[in-house]
């Protein structure tokens, strides 16, 4: 049976990649409309980047945490 708790974490982590996708095509039309500000745009991105996964990864050991009994 499938355990239910794992199936919403797993749409969890879907959810962050989803944002991680959002924020990427953001900057990208933000750097389009001006490039001169790329370096900053893409500190920006990086730091945002860097705090998705790290959503994605504490809910990682989520699943393996639920699933050890």
């Amino acid at each position: 049976m499938l355990n239910l708790a794992i199936l919403s974490l797993g749409i969890a982590v879907m959810g962050a990649s989803i944002g991680e996708g959002i924020l990427v095509a953001n900057i990208a039309k933000s750097a389009a409309r001006q490039p001169e500000m790329y370096n900053k745009l893409q500190t920006l991105m990086f730091l945002g980047i860097a705090f998705i996964e790290g959503t994605f990864f504490v809910l990682l050991a989520c699943t393996f945490f639920v699933t050890t009994k």
